[in-house]
């Protein structure tokens, strides 16, 4: 079914159903999104306040065959949050849904509406004396409807899993305009198919999430950094293995950087603070959550002396107090910025199985130098098998001198990945950016299933068209 634009009789009728002052026309930021690559078309957006209100705008989308587009944060990097062609959708933000509704410290529950910022989640967590452990470079923007709709990972999904293993229950808006009241606090529910972790992940796709049940952990009683060098992507998987022997759980995040980012950091942000005088080729950035009476220091330096005899380490640096930790966290944490800065010819969020790891990084390096003179950043939260592996111009060149290698680039990384079983998005999403890449990769059986699910949730299309699937 074909899709109509919005309208000026379609605005009256819902404008009718809506409080004043919920529909605005849409100021830029709605329109762009953080890469660049992609501008909406001018259109309206909607600011419901609650669910109800939600429930009236997609009745009326469906009603007139409009399209609607789901807007968080609008941080997500793969275009699922603009509509740059096409039948021109209403976008539907959520950012006026801020309640925390409720917290259950001896639950370890939290129940907030879409549009609160993650970080304001983590805080409500710690005022009640609890954890909300995922955390992310944009979580003082991004919204936790937008975290759960594309499955935000972070930095710590090692320990803590990604946000759909956080989320105890929802309450969405399906495409026909019911309200799906899943506000659950259970961890166990068989009661059929879980709607939950269908809508989760769907990047708005199968309906509109309004409100989650987070599931929140315990806070550890210290937190210890350890800065490590390694002597390759190798004998960083076999840390991690030495330090999960040693620590179990108490592992929060494993994340691997390479000296490329050092240099990016030095050129684009000097005032990022470098901890060592000539950067490793290769380090990892620990962290840990520990129990009651473990000392921080302590149980890195017992970690680092094991991985030295081991022959895993070379040199390294733990955190002495809560301010090292930061200047730590500030180096992996601003290298995104710097590439940013830099500007990558080709940039791939990849995951692989642990074990393919480092043949992947030698295998990729060696075919995208067939291609040309490039540099490349690979860094990541290794410790879940995600990488974020980004290709750049020699110096003195631009991206723009490589505008006919983009395309060379991706398919020689993405045909590795696939070859070696990992997945070509680990926790961006498709959007609209990857689209192409799952129908070329993903599994014909899993796609089938997929299209037949959108059919028979959303038959009109309405629900952001032309994300994950290619719209009709």
């Amino acid at each position: 079914m074909s899709l109509n634009s919005v309208s000026p009789d379609f605005m009256a009728a819902l404008g009718a159903d809506l409080p004043e002052g919920a529909l605005r026309p849409a100021d830029p930021r709605y329109l762009h999104e953080p890469r660049g690559q992609w501008t909406g078309q001018q259109t309206m957006v909607a600011l419901p306040r609650s669910a109800g209100e939600v429930a009236a705008i997609v009745r009326h989308a469906s009603r007139h065959a409009v399209g609607l587009l789901p807007y968080g944060g609008g941080t997500g990097l793969v275009g699922g949050q603009v509509a740059p062609a096409g039948a021109v959708p209403l976008i539907v933000s959520l950012e006026r849904m801020t309640a925390v509704r409720a917290v259950y410290p001896d639950e370890n529950v939290l129940i907030a509406e879409a549009g609160v910022i993650l970080a304001d989640i983590q805080a409500a967590a710690e005022e009640a004396g609890r954890l909300f452990p995922l955390s992310l470079a944009a979580e003082g923007s991004a919204r936790i409807g937008g975290n759960l709709a594309t499955n935000a990972g972070g930095t710590g999904v090692l320990r803590y899993g990604n946000a759909r293993d956080l989320c105890l229950g929802l309450e969405a808006v399906l495409p026909d305009g019911q309200i799906w009241h899943g506000l659950k606090r259970l961890r166990k529910d068989n009661t059929g198919y879980d709607l939950r972790h269908l809508l989760i992940g769907a990047e708005g796709t199968l309906g509109i999430i309004t409100a989650a049940s987070l599931k929140l952990s315990p806070r550890p009683a210290a937190m210890g950094t350890g800065l490590f060098v390694v002597q390759s992507p190798r004998a960083a998987l076999s840390l991690l293995s030495l330090a999960r022997d040693q620590l179990g759980d108490m592992v929060s995040a494993f994340e691997l950087m390479h000296a490329q980012g050092y240099a990016f950091l030095a050129e684009k942000l000097p005032d990022v603070r470098q901890p060592f005088d000539s950067p490793p080729e290769w380090s990892v950035l620990v962290q840990l959550g520990l129990a009651r009476g473990m000392v921080p220091q302590d149980a890195l330096e017992a970690l680092f002396v094991a991985a030295a005899d081991a022959g895993l380490v070379s040199d390294g640096l733990i955190a002495q107090n809560e301010g090292q930790s930061r200047d730590f966290w500030a180096i992996r944490e601003q290298i995104p910025e710097a590439n940013r800065k830099i500007g990558s010819i080709s940039s791939h969020d990849i995951s692989l199985p642990l074990g393919a790891l480092p043949e992947f990084i030698e295998q990729a390096r060696q075919q995208i130098a067939q291609v040309g003179a490039f540099r490349i950043n690979c860094f990541g939260h290794v410790g879940d098998g995600n990488l974020h592996y980004n290709v750049f111009p020699a110096p003195g060149a631009s991206r723009a001198d490589h505008e006919g290698d983009r395309e060379r680039i991706k398919r020689v990384v993405h045909d590795l990945v696939h070859r070696m079983d990992g997945s070509v998005s680990a926790e961006h999403g498709i959007g609209r950016l990857k689209v192409d890449d799952l129908e070329r990769y993903g599994d014909p059986a899993k796609l089938s299933a997929m299209r037949a699910i959108k059919a028979a949730l959303d038959p009109k299309g309405i629900m952001n068209p032309g994300a994950i699937l290619r719209a009709p």
